[in-house]
């Protein structure tokens, strides 16, 4: 089959890779020079740990499709890094005993460890701390090196073309397929055309599939200098026990009434995630914002509780942040949709709407539509 898929973020490369891996041509659109969205502004990180228990099977099938994309293809830097999410009071600790205690414990790959045993792990926490939930199932691939990678890699099998700076402006299905046409004037041809818009709600999106049940989200991330030694594990704090819904139950609801983050924190919605880039440098972050239209400029004070709460845990000053940045993902606001992949037409398809899952469920997603299409 000839497939034109439009967007060239995660979503949209993880259905070229599945279609072309599995015998497929693909046309593949890009409105930028390069995908410069969510995709390229996020930790990188293949978050098993949070995900909720009806989401589990999907990302541990991402997992392991990550591991096998990894073994292809070097430049999209998999590494099984796992994850140690620290507890720095009594009610964090409970609501990390709770998750390695509970009935997917096992399959997240979950143990907690006392704050020898997270030294053991990861020698650079030489902080203070309770103790550390860690996840062997986590891990991580370079965001900002992943897709051009891939792109190479699929262009080497004769079977992929990349079109950079073509913006796709509108689609017809045919009755047998669909023709996409470009602002260049330019027509293509396909069996299946899979719309791949991130956060690109109006526009051909809404031409296509109509108003989605998305919201967009904002958030606020740094990278600093190379650290000078290895983060073995990425990181996180306690309250990103907030903000993922494996963790749902009685202790989270103890920790959520003792309001215990601190005043920015919880204006901004933080919680930390931290990751070691393959120079050395650290990602951190993020902050969330639902509320549109949403600034144009990014605010100080999470950086400095982002910064407070990394040197706590590390022991020691950060190294210097050379960049600061904020981004915008597509999020579904049905909470029992892992992303909204809605059928346009006989053979239009538009998939958004993954929320901060996209790197994790990215390839999971397009080999489940590759699977829908019958590829």
């Amino acid at each position: 089959m000839r497939l034109v898929i439009i967007g060239g973020g995660i979503l949209g490369t993880a259905h070229a890779w599945a279609a072309v891996t599995r015998g497929h041509e693909v046309v593949h659109l890009e409105r930028e020079r390069e995908a410069r969205g969510a995709t390229v502004r996020n930790f990188g990180l293949v978050w098993v740990s949070g995900r909720a228990p009806g989401e589990l099977a999907i990302a541990l099938r991402s997992r392991e499709l990550w591991e096998e994309i990894g073994g292809r293809v070097s430049g999209v830097g998999f590494r099984p890094a796992g994850s140690i999410t620290l507890a720095r009071t009594a009610a964090e600790l409970a609501v990390a005993e709770a998750a390695a205690a509970g009935p997917t414990a096992a399959e997240r790959g979950f143990t907690l460890l006392d704050p020898e045993q997270v030294r053991r792990v990861n020698p650079a926490l030489r902080g203070d701390f309770l103790a550390g939930l860690h996840c062997a199932t986590d891990a991580a691939v370079e965001s900002r090196r992943a897709l051009p990678a891939l792109r190479a890699y699929l262009t080497g099998t004769g079977r992929y073309t990349f079109h950079e700076g073509v913006e796709a402006r509108a689609v017809t299905d045919t009755g047998s397929g669909a023709v996409v046409l470009d602002d260049h004037g330019r027509r293509f041809e396909a069996d299946v055309v899979v719309h791949c818009p991130g956060a690109a709600h109006s526009g051909l999106t809404r031409e296509l599939a109509g108003d989605l049940p998305v919201r967009r989200v904002r958030l606020q991330m740094m990278q600093t200098e190379p650290l000078g030694e290895p983060l073995t594990t990425a990181i996180a704090d306690g309250d990103s026990f907030r903000y993922y819904p494996g963790f749902a139950g009685p202790a989270l609801d103890a920790l959520a009434a003792t309001q215990s983050q601190t005043a920015t924190a919880a204006e901004h919605r933080m919680q930390l995630l931290c990751v070691q880039r393959l120079h050395g440098g650290l990602t951190i972050g993020d902050t969330h914002e639902y509320t549109e239209p949403f600034g144009f400029d990014v605010d100080e004070a999470p950086y400095e509780h982002l910064t407070e709460v990394t040197e706590a845990f590390l022991g020691r000053p950060l190294p210097r942040v050379v960049r600061r940045w904020a981004g915008v993902y597509s999020q579904s606001v049905d909470p029992g949709a892992v992303c909204i992949r809605v059928r346009a037409a006989d053979h239009v398809w538009v998939v958004t709407g993954p929320g901060g899952r996209g790197m994790t469920l990215g390839p999971a997603i397009g080999a489940d539509t590759a699977d829908l299409l019958d590829l």
